[in-house]
C-alpha cells in the first residue's frame, strides 16, 4: 500500500529559558534537545516526557550557537562573551572553555568525523579548534566584516563560511586559502551549510532569500524569495529533499527542494524565528524564536513507501560521488550575474544534482502549500496561489504525478527482476529495523555496564575508605595502649 504524506505536528513545546532562544540542536544518540538562550544558559532537554532536564550555567553573555558532537558524548555552544564551551551533557555539566576570539563568536559547529570545531565570529575571522588537543589550530582570514556562520563539509575537506560582507566564501582545509568567493547579495548573509553529500550549499540573507549553488558547476540552483523579512537560520533534511528555514516574520517554511517550492507554513512562534533544526533521523525538527520557547514538531510529511521509492526513482541507480576541490571551479573570486542566475521557478529536474545521496526518497504528492496543524498554527496563502486555484492545480499535479508505471517501462528491466529488488527492499527495511532495535539494546547494555562499573568503583573506594578508618582506629588504640601501660622499674 502507498503511504499518504501527512502534515508535520507540533509534538511538545518546552518552557525554561528567560529569554529569546537563540540555537538549537538534537542528539544523535540519545534522545535530547539542546537549545541556547539570550538568557546564557543551555539546556538539555530529554526527549523523554519522564526524565528530567538540565539547565548549565557558565557563558556571562548570550549564547549564540549550540551543536551536539556526531558521537553525541559532548555538546559546544558559543556566545558573545567571545568564548566557546565544550560541555558533558550529564547532570554535572562540566565544560572546557576556548578562547581565541577577540569578539562575539556567532557560530560553533563540529567536523562530520567530530575530531575538529569551526567557529565564527564578528573579529572578522574563521578560526578551527582541535577537540582531542582542546586548543585553537589556525585561523581563516578574508571576510571584510562580521563573520555570522561556518559549517564543515560532510567529507571534512571543505569549509563554507558567509557573513556580513554580503559573501558566501569555500576554504580549502589543506591549504587553508579561499577557493571561491559568492557575492550576490543585497544584505548580510546571514547562515549557511551543505546539503548531505556535500555537493552543494546553501544561504540565507538578511533581503528575504535562500539560495543554493551547485559548488561544482559554480551555479546558482534554486532561489526562493518565501519570507516577508530576514531569514535566521535553515536546515536540510537528511535526505536532502526538503528544508525548513526560520526568519523575523515569525514562520517557519517548510521547501521541497525537488518541487522547487514551499509546501507549508508554520505559525507556531509569537515573533521572530531564531532558530530550526531537524532531527539526525529527519523524523522531527525543532524551532526556537524570540517568545522564549523551543517547538518540537513531527515532520510526517516524509513518509514514503519502499515500493514507491523503487518505482519513482529506479533510474537513480548511481549517486553522484562529493565532489573533488579540483571539481569546484573557479578558483578564484568569481561575481554571479544576477539577471542569468535567478531561478524563481526552478524545475524538479534541475535539483536532481542536489541530491547525490537522496536516499531515493520520492516526490511530493500533496501540493497543499500551507497547513493548519493545531490551534497556534495558520495557513498561510504567501507564495501561492488561492486556495480553490492550488486544490484544483494540486489536483491535477498529484494525478500526473501519482501515476506510477511498471518498471519494465521506467527501466527497461524484466518485471521478475524488479519484484525480486522489491523484495530485497523490502528485506532490507526489515534488516533496518532490526539493526535500530540492537543499536537500542546494546546503548541500554552500555548505559547498565558504565552504571555498573560507577556503582563497583564507589563500592570500592567506600570498602577503601572504611579500611583506612580501621587502620587509623588500631593505631590510635595502640598508641593509646603504649601511653597508658605502666613503665618497667629498673
Amino acid at each position: 500500500t502507498l503511504s499518504l504524506q501527512e502534515d508535520p505536528t507540533l509534538e511538545r513545546h518546552f518552557k525554561g529559558h528567560k529569554d529569546a532562544v537563540t540555537c538549537a540542536d538534537f542528539n544523535s544518540k540519545h534522545k535530547q534537545l539542546a537549545s541556547g538562550s539570550a538568557d546564557k544558559t543551555l539546556m538539555i532537554w530529554n526527549l523523554n516526557p519522564k526524565a528530567r532536564a538540565f539547565r548549565f550555567f557558565g557563558h556571562k553573555d548570550v549564547i549564540t550557537g549550540v551543536q551536539f558532537s556526531p558521537a553525541g558524548d559532548l555538546v559546544v555552544s558559543a556566545s558573545q562573551d567571545k568564548t566557546v564551551r565544550l560541555w558533558t551533557p550529564s547532570i554535572k555539566g562540566e565544560s572546557m572553555v576556548f578562547k581565541a576570539h577577540t569578539a562575539t563568536v556567532r557560530s560553533v559547529s563540529f567536523s562530520h568525523d567530530g575530531q575538529r570545531l569551526v567557529t565564527a565570529s564578528d573579529d572578522k575571522s574563521v578560526k578551527v579548534w582541535s577537540v582531542h588537543r582542546q586548543r585553537f589550530v589556525y585561523s581563516l582570514n578574508q571576510h571584510t566584516n562580521w563573520v555570522r556562520c561556518a559549517r564543515f563539509s560532510p567529507d571534512g575537506r571543505l569549509i563554507a563560511s558567509c557573513g556580513d560582507d554580503r559573501t558566501v566564501r569555500l576554504w580549502d582545509t589543506s591549504t587553508k586559502q579561499c577557493i571561491n568567493c559568492f557575492t550576490e547579495y543585497g544584505g548580510s548573509a546571514t547562515f549557511v551549510d551543505f546539503n548531505t553529500s556535500g555537493t552543494c550549499i546553501a544561504s540565507s540573507g538578511a533581503d528575504n532569500t535562500l539560495k543554493i549553488w551547485d559548488i561544482r558547476t559554480n551555479k546558482l540552483l534554486q532561489h526562493y524569495q518565501v519570507h516577508s523579512a530576514g531569514i535566521n537560520c535553515f536546515s536540510f533534511h537528511p535526505s536532502g529533499n526538503y528544508m525548513i528555514s526560520g526568519s523575523s516574520d515569525s514562520t517557519v517554511k517548510i521547501l521541497d527542494l525537488l518541487e522547487g517550492r514551499l509546501i507549508y507554513t508554520l505559525h507556531g512562534h509569537k515573533g521572530p524565528v531564531l532558530s530550526v533544526a531537524f532531527s539526525r533521523g529527519g523524523d522531527f525538527f525543532a524551532s526556537g524564536g524570540c517568545d522564549a520557547q523551543v517547538l518540537m514538531w513531527k515532520t510526517n510529511f516524509d513518509s514514503f513507501d519502499y515500493r514507491e521509492v523503487l518505482s519513482r526513482h529506479s533510474q537513480r541507480v548511481s549517486p553522484d560521488p562529493s565532489p573533488h576541490l579540483t571539481d569546484i571551479y573557479p578558483r578564484g573570486p568569481h561575481l554571479h550575474s544576477a539577471q542569468s542566475g535567478l531561478l524563481h521557478s526552478p524545475s524538479p529536474l534541475s535539483f536532481k544534482a542536489i541530491n547525490g545521496h537522496a536516499n531515493n526518497l520520492p516526490a511530493r504528492r500533496i501540493a497543499s502549500t500551507s497547513l493548519n496543524p493545531n490551534e497556534d498554527c495558520h495557513s498561510s496563502g504567501q507564495g501561492s496561489t488561492s486556495g480553490s486555484q492550488s486544490r484544483q492545480m494540486g489536483g491535477r499535479r498529484g494525478e500526473e504525478q501519482g501515476m506510477t508505471y511498471p518498471l519494465e517501462m521506467r527501466s527497461d528491466l524484466p518485471m521478475n527482476f524488479s519484484s525480486t529488488l522489491e523484495r530485497i527492499v523490502q528485506q532490507l527495511d526489515v534488516l533496518t529495523q532490526t539493526v535500530s532495535v540492537l543499536e537500542e539494546r546494546l546503548t541500554l547494555t552500555e548505559d547498565k555496564l558504565k552504571e555498573c562499573l560507577f556503582n563497583q568503583s564507589q563500592i570500592l573506594l567506600q570498602v577503601r575508605g572504611e579500611e583506612k578508618d580501621r587502620r587509623r582506629e588500631m593505631v590510635e588504640e595502640e598508641r593509646e595502649g603504649e601511653s597508658g601501660s605502666p613503665v618497667a622499674s629498673a
